[in-house]
């Protein structure tokens, strides 16, 4: 068995939101340990899309996902916290007002404070339901898109009426050679900007509005598509010759052991106090996806300014007794600089 380890915080999670925790505790002088699930640190960031643009950070009008981890990793590193990768919390166990968190590896790390920032726990995309759907996974069917420039030149049914599908849409478009977006009804549930560029590109042909239509069934052989069939509720058939197919129907959410450690649920996501982020174990706190609460908004820089308020709120329970002086990092500085 492994010698325990010892450390003010310990971050599950090691996503954009936990990323900025090690920041925000590093700068009211707490030690972090970051666990994650992935063999790196970005969460859905870098596993799911590294190359999509992201519009809404603050200070960056674009960035991709991989660009906007890697600026964070370089944040936290003035602290110099220390990752635990590729390995998942599997026990939380309390002693007396202490935390012994261990992972399936073996890892055991005692802490005064954990903070789950664990996005959407294990995730996994939501398959539709289509006949021999197996046969085309990875080779023309996939749920995320990694590298752009592996969709050059192709013929992309894109199905789904999020921002995921409007996005990759529109980030598709000048390299894609026909773009076919499928949703069930007219109206699509994206950012309405998002909508706007999306109907704007339509009307130069590059880009097909394919509604109202669900996905029916595929054609191709060897794990390669040659067409995608979509059908009305009617049962109208309508056949488009396609190379790939893009589903994006959001992720299917499973907290996995998190579920068991004794804190309130709702609906698989930890019940927080909005005022800092505590969960109902004392020492634990959630932030970011994973988090609810009364008006939560799932958004990146949201979970930021949750960090910012577990970060705060865990001072007093590792420095009892001592006043929190509020300062702004431009008078405060950060290591090194």
């Amino acid at each position: 068995m492994s010698a325990v380890q010892q450390t003010d915080v310990v971050i599950i999670g090691a996503g954009p939101v936990g990323l900025f925790a090690v920041f925000e505790c590093g700068m009211l002088k707490m030690r972090c340990h970051v666990i994650d699930a992935l063999e790196s640190t970005g969460g859905q960031c870098v596993a799911m899309y590294p190359e999509k643009p992201i519009f809404d950070i603050p200070g960056y009008p674009s960035i991709d996902a991989a660009a906007l981890i890697h600026k964070l990793e370089e944040q936290a590193a003035p602290f110099s916290p220390t990752y635990h990768l590729g390995q998942q919390v599997e026990k939380l166990t309390q002693a007396g007002d202490r935390w012994l968190v261990e992972t399936n590896t073996g890892t055991r790390i005692d802490t005064k404070v954990v903070i789950i920032a664990a996005g959407c726990g294990a995730f996994g995309p939501n398959r539709p339901p289509l006949d021999h759907l197996a046969d085309y996974e990875g080779k023309s069917v996939f749920y995320l898109v990694k590298r752009r420039e592996d969709f050059r030149g192709k013929r992309i049914v894109i199905a789904g009426g999020g921002d995921s599908a409007l996005d990759w849409t529109i980030s598709l478009a000048d390299i894609a050679e026909k773009i076919y977006v499928i949703h069930r009804r007219p109206k699509f549930r994206g950012a309405p900007e998002s909508v706007a560029r999306m109907e704007a590109l339509a009307k130069t042909g590059k880009v097909e509005l394919v509604v109202p239509y669900q996905l029916h069934s595929l054609e191709g052989a060897g794990g390669q598509l040659s067409a995608v069939n979509v059908a009305t509720m009617e049962g109208d058939v309508r056949r488009l010759d396609a190379d790939t197919l893009l589903p994006f129907f959001g992720l299917a959410m499973n907290l996995g052991p998190i579920a068991t450690w004794g804190l309130n649920l709702e609906r698989s996501h930890i019940t927080v106090n909005p005022q800092n982020c505590a969960t109902s174990a004392p020492g634990i706190f959630a932030i970011g996806d994973i988090a609810t609460y009364p008006g939560k908004l799932k958004l990146i820089l949201c979970g930021f300014s949750e960090a910012a308020m577990a970060a705060h709120a865990a001072h007093p329970l590792l420095h009892p007794g001592e006043a929190l002086h509020f300062e702004y990092s431009t008078s405060k500085g950060v290591p090194g600089s």
